[in-house]
């Protein structure tokens, strides 16, 4: 370095902080198969006295040197930087702003007439300002650009998070929810009645009626959702707009975004990956096992702390996408990289984990979901529109109260008290259990029921028990974050003290908040008292973990009532699209056989218990739909060369036909070809059908022995003969 003139610093390879945590070092490199891992350096940080230990064969002032005065004065050169800058960066886009407003404001007067209702038109203007005045117009616009595209392909949209609790995000097209007080509007003449102190839970309750003005039947929508939700109580939040768009249609929204903004100003939200729990104990498993080490778990456990949550690969968001204006490099943000092992993708990802660059760059959720999926293939089966499908449907909402709607009983139906198995959000065990407990009469019953069972410490030990008691009714109890907010403003507390309550509930920190030191204070809990809010609803408050938002369970329960009602009015159409996107499992020989053999199946799993594997598992959900197609008259038939399709289930002569894929070990490839080489010219043999789709001896062996081949001869030569 003398010779060169050049300045030179000692450093550490440091990979750990204390001498202490070599031993978690070492477990993971024997883990990974080195074998020389217990020889491995002291790679921990030192202290400047280990430092100029380290150096004896220097001098004391030239150790002094390396370690002390060329590091500070290299440190001391660099001027003061922040990897990633302060401030929100949206894309530009011009005049969204204004076409936004214009959008609003048109879509609102078109519902609501002109001059809006004051309800309407005062929300609407305090949305439209936090928005605009926050610089988050320009989000809005983006998103309603991608949903109508989706709208304008055929694929239904559904809303994620609270985006719905936006008025605006509702007029703009973007979510289906509407956050307004429960009302009446007439789309004839546009009368309109609101309903603004509580009165109904939500606006699909409210009884039929024509309007007073002209006899036209009357509309029903609104949520009661307030916008504080979304956006905080001062409009200034970062809005985190999350979409589900079908699983088939997600990749042509991702290539829209590039369409957008340009190729190269879209990147895939890259994500850290850690190690788990599990999968670090493991590794002190696999260490204990090569230095046979004998000790109690608990130990282990101990160890495997030490080194849970270390980083262990990069990967990326399944629907994030990052989007860098157009007049700024991305690297003004972060780095980028291709994923993890898969140099030659053309994908490209941001190297930072997305949640330090989230309030920065603009961050789109491009998420892909099986309900719009459904949807669509149901309105391709029957030719029903399902946005024209009305949410007091009582055929339809007696499924999640009874198993009267399907024409079964109970004990048809193994034992359950409803019939809401294969609809989305209700057809767990644990939510039919939930069902059985509430018996929901209403949509927004069904709407609780969704907050219940995706929140913490909601259900079970809490409003299960308050509602069983008689304590509360089912459309009292505490389900989603707003019923806390709208709970408390109904009965007289202040809007904004209302509103933190919420925030610290939803959270799980109990209702008060936290002064400067720490302390949690008592003021909101005696506020509640002085406003006779009920000793139940406070204890209730105090035992929630998580409070998923009533947004989010509206559009769940829109999109699965939706399904619902063709389970009622069109069953073969519903288990069609049931079997072809969300079973797990299908066993050709069983579910073509009749009821019983599919019950001994069934049984068989059932007795495994925890034995069962999780393809048993699956095979044992798909059993139950089918057994209670079965029970409603219906059955499957079996592959047929000529008729089926690759992927999915169709409906042919009253039963369902399985595709290809619904033979075992057969792939897509192969599915696919056999369905455009039939479209060419039928087949004429075996051997022509296994030419021509390379399909192997094992797969037309089992075809064979399945009987989904009909009449086709082994080869040309047969038929010629036969002839």
């Amino acid at each position: 370095g003398e010779a060169l003139n050049k300045p030179v610093c000692a450093t550490c390879d440091v990979h750990y902080l204390t001498p202490e945590e070599k031993i978690y070092r070492e477990i993971m490199l024997t883990a990974c198969g080195y074998p020389d891992a217990d020889e491995q350096p002291d790679l921990h940080l030192r202290t400047t006295d280990e430092m100029l230990a380290s150096f004896p064969y220097l001098s004391e002032e030239k150790a002094y040197e390396v370690v002390v005065t060329n590091t500070r004065a290299i440190n001391d050169s660099i001027e003061d930087i922040k990897p990633v800058p302060d401030g929100t960066y949206s894309p530009k886009i011009e005049g969204a702003d204004e076409a936004f407003t214009e959008m609003c404001y048109r879509n609102a007067k078109a519902i609501y007439g002109d001059p809006l209702p004051r309800v309407v038109q005062e929300r609407l203007d305090y949305e439209l300002d936090c928005i605009i005045s926050n610089g988050y117009g320009v989000l809005y616009y983006i998103a309603h650009k991608l949903v109508k595209k989706s709208l304008d392909d055929g694929y239904l949209v559904g809303s994620r998070g609270s985006v719905g609790s936006s008025f605006a995000a509702t007029m703009s097209e973007i979510t289906e929810v509407n956050p307004l007080p429960p009302h009446y509007v007439c789309p004839n003449c546009k009368y309109s009645e609101f309903f603004e102190k509580g009165e109904y839970a939500g606006g699909f309750d409210l009884p039929r009626k024509d309007c007073p003005e002209c006899g036209h039947a009357l509309q029903t929508n609104g949520h009661d959702i307030p916008f504080a939700i979304f956006l905080g109580f001062e409009g200034d939040k970062v809005p985190d707009i999350d979409l589900n768009f079908s699983g088939d249609y997600q990749a042509k929204a991702h290539k829209y975004t590039e369409e957008l903004f340009g190729r190269d100003n879209v990147f895939k939200a890259g994500t850290i990956g850690t190690i788990a729990d599990k999968t670090a104990f493991g590794y002190v498993k696999k260490y204990a096992e090569i230095r046979d080490i004998q000790a109690r778990s608990g130990f282990f456990e101990h160890l495997a702390k030490g080194f849970t949550n270390v980083k262990n690969t990069t990967g990326q968001h399944p629907g994030g996408i990052m989007v860098c204006p157009r007049d700024m490099d991305v690297h003004h943000f972060t780095p980028i990289q291709h994923p993890a092992n898969k140099k030659e993708s053309g994908v490209l990802t941001t190297h930072f984990d997305y949640h330090s660059i989230e309030g920065r760059m603009t961050k789109l959720d491009i998420l892909g979901h099986d309900d719009p999926t459904i949807i669509r293939m149901l309105e391709d089966l029957t030719g029903i529109d399902a946005k024209t499908i009305p949410f007091d449907d009582p055929k339809t909402l007696s499924l999640f109260s009874s198993t009267e709607g399907i024409g079964l009983t109970p004990e048809q139906l193994q034992g359950d008290q409803v019939a809401s198995l294969a609809v989305p959000e209700c057809g767990t065990k644990f939510v039919r259990g939930m069902l059985e407990d509430s018996r929901p009469q209403t949509f927004s019953d069904l709407v609780r029921i969704s907050g219940f069972s995706h929140g913490t410490n909601v259900w079970l030990d809490n409003a299960q028990d308050l509602i069983k008691n008689g304590t509360c009714k089912l459309n009292e109890a505490i389900s989603t974050r707003d019923d806390v907010m709208n709970f408390l403003i109904h009965r007289g507390m202040d809007r904004k003290h209302s509103f933190f309550v919420m925030e610290n509930v939803r959270k799980g920190k109990g209702i008060e908040k936290r002064n400067k030191q720490g302390q949690a204070t008592t003021e909101f809990e005696a506020e509640m008292r002085e406003n006779n809010i009920p000793e139940w609803f406070i204890e209730s408050c105090k035992k929630i973990s998580y409070l998923f938002p009533r947004a989010h369970a509206v559009a769940y329960v829109m999109m699965a009532f939706r399904i619902a009602w063709f389970k009622v009015y069109h069953p073969l159409a519903f288990y069609a699209a049931y079997f072809s996107i969300r079973a797990k499992a299908f066993d050709l020989r069983i579910m073509t056989g009749d009821l019983k053999t599919q019950m001994t199946e069934f049984n068989r799993i059932k007795a495994l218990d925890r034995g069962a594997s999780p393809k048993d598992k699956d095979l044992m959900s798909a059993l139950e739909v089918s057994m209670e197609m079965y029970q409603r008259g219906y059955r499957f038939i079996n592959v047929d060369i000529q008729h089926s399709e690759a992927r999915r289930f169709s409906i042919k002569d009253g039963a369902l036909l399985p595709p290809f894929l619904a033979i075992d070990s057969l792939g897509e490839t192969v599915a696919d070809a056999i369905v455009a080489e039939r479209e060419e010219r039928p087949f004429t043999s075996l051997k022509d059908l296994q030419r021509r789709c390379k399909v192997s001896n094992t797969i037309i062996d089992l075809m064979k022995e399945l009987k989904c081949c009909g009449e086709l001869p082994e080869d040309e030569q047969m038929s010629l003969f036969g002839a």
